[in-house]
C-alpha cells in the first residue's frame, strides 16, 4: 500500500516544480519583453533635451553648470586660505539644493602629435632626438588610455510645474557667484548636455568640443 502512495507523492512534487519553472519562465520572458521594447529616452529617464534644460520623464526640470578649475599649484597658501573664504562667503548665501559632479573623459590628443610630427622635419639631430622621444612618449599615453581630463558640473532641479525662468535665474545666480571670486563658469546649452549624458553613461567617449548632438547621441526605436 506504500508503493503506490510514495509514487502519488512523488508526481505531485514533479508536477509542481515543472509547472512552477514555467511560470517562472513566462514572468522572465515578459521581463525580457518590456525591457527590449523600451526606447533610449525611457531607460535614462529622460523625456527631452531643450535649450538650457533637461527634462525628466517623472516630472523634473534639470539644470547644469560647468565649474572651470583653476591652478591652485600657482598659488600661495595664503591665497589659497584667501580663496576658500571669499568663495565660502559668497556661496553661504545660496538657500537652494545643488548636486557637485566630477566626471573624467579621454581626452583626443593626436592633434599634438601631429603638430610635433610636422616640427621633427626641420629640427636639427638633437632636437630630432627629443622630439621622437616625446612622441613615443605621447603615443604610449594614447595606448593606456591615462589621458583624461578632469570636468566638474553642478546640477540644479526642480519640479516642472515650478516653470523654467526661476532655475534659470538660479543657475545664472550661482554663475555669478563664482566668476565674482575670478572662477570661469556658465551655464550649459542644449548640446553641451547631450555631450555631458553621453559623458557620464558611456566613460569611453571622447567628445569634440564641437561636435555635433545628432552625431555622439544614439536613438532607438520602438519596433
Amino acid at each position: 500500500m506504500m508503493l503506490p502512495i510514495v509514487i502519488l507523492l512523488l508526481c505531485l512534487v514533479g508536477g509542481g516544480t515543472v509547472l512552477f519553472y514555467l511560470r517562472t519562465s513566462n514572468t522572465k520572458s515578459k521581463v525580457q519583453v518590456n525591457l527590449s521594447g523600451q526606447i533610449a529616452q525611457q531607460f535614462v529617464n529622460v523625456q527631452d533635451i531643450r535649450g538650457n534644460f533637461l527634462f525628466t520623464q517623472d516630472g523634473w526640470l534639470l539644470c547644469y553648470l560647468r565649474i572651470f578649475p583653476i591652478s591652485l599649484d600657482l598659488l600661495s597658501a595664503s591665497e589659497k586660505k584667501l580663496l576658500i573664504q571669499k568663495l565660502t562667503a559668497e556661496l553661504s548665501s545660496i538657500r537652494f539644493p545643488f548636486k557637485f559632479l566630477a566626471v573624467s573623459r579621454p581626452v583626443d590628443i593626436s592633434p599634438l602629435i601631429s603638430e610635433l610630427a610636422s616640427i621633427l622635419r626641420a629640427a636639427d639631430p638633437k632636437q630630432k632626438e627629443l622630439l621622437r622621444q616625446e612622441i613615443a612618449e605621447m603615443n604610449n599615453l594614447a595606448l593606456s588610455g591615462e589621458v583624461v581630463e578632469r570636468q566638474f558640473y553642478l546640477t540644479l532641479w526642480q519640479r516642472q510645474e515650478n516653470g523654467e525662468r526661476d532655475l534659470l535665474e538660479k543657475a545664472k545666480r550661482l554663475v555669478q557667484h563664482f566668476e565674482d571670486e575670478q572662477v570661469q563658469a556658465h551655464v550649459l546649452k542644449q548640446h553641451e548636455i547631450v555631450q555631458l549624458c553621453n559623458l557620464v553613461n558611456n566613460p569611453a567617449y571622447t567628445h569634440l568640443e564641437d561636435a555635433e548632438a545628432k552625431a555622439t547621441i544614439p536613438f532607438l526605436r520602438e519596433v
